[in-house]
């Protein structure tokens, strides 16, 4: 049973890949993170002996330090942040109770390197869609819940790439697309290793929706359709990104959790 100021695997398990998830830091030596170079999604790593540095900028955010076994490195990480006004606590058990119970983690290798600022830059194709809308929202929401993203002619990816230390994505010819019958949403949860039953059910929507292959899912028509809508409501293209992170927020919790619930009339509640 976790004690004052920790929180249980099945917990942390229920709030990532959503909008509430927590601030995850990652205070493992380099030791413990060599030895075993996963992430658990969205969190980014920082030496735990200068987690003050961050205080500022986590004041009013709830937050929550894992080391290897949630002991005496996350424990004084987190006593450090709280002693600045931070709400900060420690993940029970630690990476090691994540690990054990299954849960998916992020591999670190695959993570492209990182900005000034500690974030990942990702490149992309102007008037997005539906994977170039799929594929940041799966990034912010398991990889790196800080990543910018540009959007830009199409001719101009690659040289925006190259200039500005940005990773490509979506695009012909480049690691981060699409594979055979698959698109870059596919080859992106299969890359970072973070597959699991509700990814798996939303990778397939996704799928069928960006691949005119709307057998694969009866939901694939309706991705379309709302995208296409969205497409046309937002001239702007960061806008729509943010518009498109609360639709897949949705299709993510019904992928989880709702998909043996159905809707009929008269409703069941008011059935005899």
């Amino acid at each position: 049973m976790a004690s004052y100021n920790e929180i249980p695997v099945s917990t942390l398990a229920r709030l990532v890949g959503t909008p509430d998830c927590p601030v995850l830091l990652d205070v493992r030596i380099d030791d413990d993170f060599n030895a075993d170079p996963h992430l658990i999604p969205g969190a980014y790593r920082h030496p735990f002996l200068k987690v003050i540095d961050l205080a500022e900028d986590l004041k009013g955010r709830a937050v929550i330090v894992y080391c290897q076994k949630g002991l005496k490195i996350s424990q004084g990480a987190a006593a450090v942040l709280r002693s600045c006004g931070v709400q900060a606590e420690v993940l029970e058990g630690g990476q090691f109770a994540w690990r054990d119970a299954g849960q998916p983690m992020v591999l670190a290798e695959k993570l492209p390197a990182l900005d000034a600022t500690g974030r990942t830059v990702w490149v992309t194709r102007h008037r997005p869609k539906i994977d170039r809308i799929a594929c940041p929202w799966l990034i912010r929401r398991f990889i790196d819940p800080r990543a910018q993203f540009l959007f830009v002619a199409a001719s101009q990816v690659m040289n925006v790439a190259e200039r500005f230390n940005a990773t490509p994505f979506d695009i012909e010819d480049v690691f981060w697309s699409h594979r055979g019958d698959t698109c870059t949403f596919d080859t992106m949860i299969e890359e970072f290793g973070i597959g699991s039953d509700a990814l798996t059910k939303l990778a397939l929507v996704v799928r069928g929706a960006d691949t005119n292959t709307h057998d694969l899912a009866p939901e694939a028509a309706g991705l379309l359709a709302v995208s296409l809508g969205l497409s046309r409501m937002y001239r702007d293209d960061l806008q729509q990104l943010e518009a498109g992170m609360n639709l897949y927020d949705a299709f993510y919790r019904w992928a989880r959790d709702a998909t043996d619930e159905g809707h009929d009339w008269p409703a069941a509640s008011t059935k005899a």
